[in-house]
């Protein structure tokens, strides 16, 4: 009997951390669609189709690597390693040249939904 019983919290603790998981993950994933979409510079290259007729499929390509790369990250993101990310993929995919400074505020920001993203993750572990 005390067995199940304990079996029952361990699941029941299971199924909490993995909701706990998913509310992370999912914080991450649409901090960063939400901050990209906002992001003047490369809605008006996806507009004007600035990197092609493809340039929103290559706008989800950028959130997809941007989430791929600080779902996978236990450490706070560097935000010149994600200021030279944003630049390379805004001159390489959308030859665009961006000089406005909004590249180091996205990349800030990006820093400050990957902080919160692993305090939430962390907490997981407490």
């Amino acid at each position: 009997m005390m067995d199940s019983m304990k079996r029952g919290t361990e699941t029941r603790t299971e199924a909490k951390q993995q909701q706990k998981q998913e509310c992370a993950t999912t914080f991450l994933n649409e901090g960063i669609l939400m901050l990209l979409s906002g992001w003047h510079a490369l809605q008006m290259a996806v507009n004007n189709q600035w990197g092609g007729s493809d340039s929103l499929q290559k706008s989800h390509h950028l959130a997809s690597h941007l989430f791929s790369s600080l779902s996978k990250s236990y450490a706070p993101a560097p935000v010149e390693d994600l200021e030279n990310l944003l630049h390379e993929c805004m001159l390489l995919t959308f030859n665009t040249e961006i000089e406005d400074g909004s590249i180091e505020e996205v990349a800030e920001q990006l820093v400050g939904i990957h902080e919160e993203y692993l305090l939430r993750q962390s907490s997981l572990h407490i």
